[in-house]
C-alpha cells in the first residue's frame, strides 16, 4: 500500500502564481479588469488564433459557443457520448437536441465514419471532443462540416497544448473551448475560454457573457449619453474575474514544462505496463500529439477473476486515487428519461465498463509514478485468472 493518498489529478500552484493573484487583490479591479483581456491575448497567441473570449467556466464557454452558432429549438448537434455531460448540456441550454455518435474503438474519440449517417436537415453543428488530450480526427470532421454547412465547436477541455498534424488545437475548428478547472493542464481556479478566427462569433461571445449588454456606441440603437448601455438579447453573467485571469496567465507560462512532465510520466507508465496482458494502455495516433490530460487503462475482463469495480475499489484502498472517465452521457437518467436508449452507442458503453483512469499530473514525482505502477501490477496479479 502507498503511504498517502495520491489523487488522479491536482493543480500545481507556485509562489509566482500566488504573487500574481496578490497583485490583483491590491489593484483597483477584482472582477472585470485588464487581466482578463491580457489572459485572452495570451491564450490566442499560444494557440494561434485572432480572438479568445474568457468565461467563468468551461461549461459557460460551451454555452456561449452554442449561442454564437445560433443553435436554437429544433436544431440538432452531433457529439460524442464519451465525455463530461457539459458537451451535450450546452446544446440543451439553447433548446437544441444532442445527437450521440459512437466512438472509435482505438482512440475513444467520436468516429467520423459514423457522423454522416446522423446528419439531416435539422443538423446545425458538430461538437467533437478531444478525449484525454488526443485530438479528434479534425480534418475529416471539418470536411464533413463543410460539405453539410455545419459549424464545428471543438470541446478541447482536455487538449490545451495538443497539436494535430502540426497545428495547435484551438486554431482549427470554427470555435474551440478550453477548460481551466484545477485538474486540467493549467488552472484559473474555475474558468473556460473560446478561441476563434471568426469576428462575428467573437463579438457575440463577448456580449453573451455579460447579459447581452453592449456599451459600444456604434451598436447602440438609441444613445441617451455616455452612461448608456443596452441589453440587446438575453445573455448571462458568465464573466471571468481578474483574479482568475491573472492566475491563468501565470500558469500558462509554465505549460510547456507541465506537458513535458505529463509525457514523461506517460512514457514511464507505457514502459512498465507494456507486457501486462490484463489491460490495454492508451492508443497513440501518429497524426496528433496528445497533451495527455488523462491516462486511461482498459481492462481485459476475460483475463481477470473480478469485474472493474473490484479492481477500482482495491486500488483506492491502496491509496491510488483512480477515477472513471466517463459515464456515457446518454446513459444518464436525465437523458434516459428523454428517450435516449442504452445500446445506441455500444462501443462507448462497453468501454465504460472496462476503463480506469490512473493518476497523471505534473506535480507528481517519479516516486509517485512508481508507486502507481507497483500497486497496479500487484492488484492485477492478485486477480489474474
Amino acid at each position: 500500500m502507498r503511504e498517502s493518498f495520491l489523487p488522479y489529478g491536482k493543480q500545481w500552484i507556485d509562489d509566482e502564481d500566488i504573487q500574481k493573484v496578490i497583485e490583483v487583490l491590491k489593484s483597483d479591479y477584482l472582477t472585470t479588469g485588464p487581466y482578463i483581456e491580457q489572459f485572452e491575448k495570451d491564450i490566442a497567441s499560444f494557440v494561434g488564433t485572432k480572438y479568445a473570449v474568457a468565461f467563468s467556466n468551461g461549461t459557460a464557454a460551451l454555452h456561449g459557443a452554442c449561442f454564437a452558432a445560433d443553435i436554437k429549438e429544433g436544431d440538432e448537434v452531433i457529439t460524442s457520448p464519451m465525455t463530461f455531460v457539459a458537451s451535450a448540456n450546452c446544446v440543451l441550454y439553447q433548446g437544441g437536441k444532442p445527437v450521440f455518435v459512437d466512438v472509435d474503438e482505438m482512440t475513444y474519440n467520436i468516429d467520423p465514419g459514423k457522423i454522416e449517417e446522423k446528419i439531416n436537415n435539422s443538423t446545425k453543428a458538430i461538437i467533437p471532443v478531444d478525449f484525454t488530450g488526443q485530438p479528434a480526427d479534425l480534418d475529416k470532421i471539418m470536411e464533413i462540416a463543410k460539405e453539410n454547412n455545419l459549424i464545428v465547436i471543438e470541446d478541447a477541455a482536455h487538449a490545451l497544448g495538443a497539436t494535430y498534424k502540426g497545428r495547435k488545437i484551438g486554431s482549427i475548428s470554427d470555435m474551440t473551448m478550453f477548460s481551466f478547472h484545477p485538474v486540467k493542464h493549467i488552472t484559473s481556479g474555475e474558468g473556460g475560454i473560446i478561441t476563434t478566427n471568426n469576428e462575428m462569433y467573437y463579438q457575440k461571445l463577448l456580449q453573451f457573457r455579460s447579459h447581452g449588454i453592449t456599451r459600444e456606441h456604434d451598436k447602440i440603437k438609441d444613445n441617451h449619453g455616455p452612461w448608456y448601455y443596452e441589453m440587446q438579447f438575453l445573455g448571462y453573467n458568465y464573466r471571468m474575474t481578474d483574479i482568475q485571469a491573472a492566475l491563468g496567465s501565470s500558469q500558462l507560462r509554465k505549460i510547456d514544462r507541465f506537458i513535458e512532465l505529463r509525457k514523461k510520466y506517460v512514457h514511464l507508465y507505457n514502459e512498465a505496463f507494456s507486457n501486462v496482458e490484463e489491460f490495454t494502455t492508451p492508443f497513440q495516433k501518429q497524426d496528433g500529439d496528445s497533451s495527455w490530460h488523462l491516462y486511461i487503462i482498459r481492462l481485459n475482463l476475460e483475463k481477470l477473476k473480478v469485474n472493474r469495480k473490484a479492481i477500482y475499489e482495491e486500488l483506492l484502498q491502496q491509496n491510488i486515487g483512480v477515477n472513471v472517465h466517463y459515464i456515457p452521457v446518454h446513459l444518464q437518467p436525465y437523458y434516459q428519461e428523454r428517450g435516449y436508449k442504452q445500446g445506441s452507442c455500444p462501443i462507448a458503453e462497453n468501454l465504460y465498463e472496462e476503463i480506469i483512469t490512473l493518476p497523471l499530473f505534473p506535480a507528481m514525482t517519479e516516486k509517485d509514478v512508481m508507486d502507481v505502477i507497483r500497486v497496479v501490477k500487484s492488484v492485477i496479479s492478485q486477480y489474474r485468472r
